[in-house]
């Protein structure tokens, strides 16, 4: 069962940039409503996808400058990126399905 992996400056790199499978990036913070509420939805993602996606968490209040790099304005926001590139951002509280669903366009 995949988890869900907590990234900071140190290993972005490693971890999201250079991951062989393509990373859903969630930058939250624990102040945030709608960022604890998608946790759990985010580990069930880990879970269900296994090895085809990397699902990390980025806390924006300990690694501004990600934040900043991806232009994040608002939480929570998603970001979808394959083979180091940015493929899509989402913005806000999403449902299950639909997070699934932009993740699936990707595979």
């Amino acid at each position: 069962m995949a988890n869900v992996i907590h990234v900071n400056e140190e290993n972005f790199q490693s971890e999201v940039m250079e991951s062989k499978v393509p990373v859903l990036a969630d930058f939250w913070a624990p102040w945030c409503g709608h960022c604890t509420k998608l946790s759990p939805i985010l580990d069930e993602l880990a879970a269900d996808l296994g090895d085809k996606v990397k699902v990390v968490k980025i806390s924006v209040d300990e690694n501004r400058a990600l934040a900043q790099q991806y232009s994040v304005m608002s939480l929570p926001t998603m970001i979808l990126i394959k083979d180091g590139e940015k493929v899509e951002k989402l913005l806000g509280f999403m449902p299950k399905a639909a997070i699934s669903d932009k993740i699936s366009s990707v595979l």
